[in-house]
């Protein structure tokens, strides 16, 4: 007889199973479509199992017919470009927030709120006007200030909330060392609030990654690029091969997955750090 323990257990696992597939399914349609031709996608003859003897084939149009690898690389600059700027402005900026009290604090912290409330569509007429008077048009620099800009403010209040957590009378005790502010931000805090930094990272990664109206915008050479906007640019007007664009957007998805990866593991790591400490 199946006990009342072993039969929750059961129904957990099958649900956690459950989960996993329904998670892992447009993944692995991706997948799926990427490795079926264009005619046989057409003509309803796509099969349940991809056929993995066309990978070579598939992956070499891209390289061979587009510079995909170097919009890529204009996509690795500007992703992580603009996670260092937003992650090094916003430990700077919500230290501030956390610790000091001056004058237009309040005013500060609204206008940083202020930014999430404006559309990207709304800003673009005069960003391309300051980006083009500065010269910074088709620079990928040019690119990361813009996103930046974005991201930096929900940078800001992840931090600062994590910040408001970590008690003051650590840092007293540092500045009796005669530990300075800097000093104490970059040895005590920015420690204790790693975790939350590595959730902020993947934030602002994710969002310069896949950013595309700006890069569009901005970016009119085909070689600055970024991988979004080149991955757009496989879509025919009378013709779309879907086999192509499907590859493309496989390639385009591994990076990000990787980085979130490596970067959970670093949240967890840092959660449990102090669990098992007396």
């Amino acid at each position: 007889m199946i006990g009342r323990r072993n039969l929750g257990i059961g129904v957990r696992t099958l649900l956690a199973v459950l989960l996993a597939v329904l998670a892992g399914f447009p993944l692995f349609w991706i997948v799926n479509t990427a490795m079926t031709p264009t005619d046989t996608l057409y003509g309803g003859g796509q099969t349940l199992v991809p056929d993995l003897s066309r990978s070579l084939e598939v992956f070499s149009v891209l390289t061979s017919d587009s510079p995909f690898l170097r919009w890529m690389g204009n996509s690795a600059v500007v992703a992580f470009g603009t996670t260092l700027f937003s992650l090094l402005m916003a430990t700077l900026t919500a230290y501030a927030l956390s610790r000091y009290r001056f004058t237009g604090k309040g005013v500060l912290g609204f206008g940083f709120f202020a930014t999430q409330m404006l559309p990207e569509a709304l800003l673009v007429v005069p960003l391309y006007s300051m980006f083009a008077a500065l010269g910074l048009l088709n620079e990928l620099f040019g690119l990361v200030l813009a996103n930046t800009a974005f991201a930096m403010p929900v940078a800001t209040f992840l931090l600062k909330a994590a910040m408001d957590g970590v008690p003051y009378e650590i840092e007293e005790s540092a500045r009796v060392d005669g530990a300075g502010s800097l000093g104490i931000l970059q040895i005590m805090l920015v420690p204790l609030v790693a975790p939350s930094m590595a959730a902020a990272a993947v934030i602002v990664f994710f969002d310069g990654w896949n950013e595309y109206l700006f890069a569009t915008t901005f970016m009119s050479e085909r070689e600055s690029w970024t991988a979004s906007t080149g991955l757009a640019s496989f879509i025919g007007e009378y013709l779309t091969p879907l086999d192509t664009v499907f590859s493309a957007a496989l390639v385009f998805t591994l990076p990000a997955i990787v980085f979130f990866l490596l970067m959970q593991r670093r949240i967890v790591s840092g959660l449990t750090a102090g669990s098992v400490k007396g």
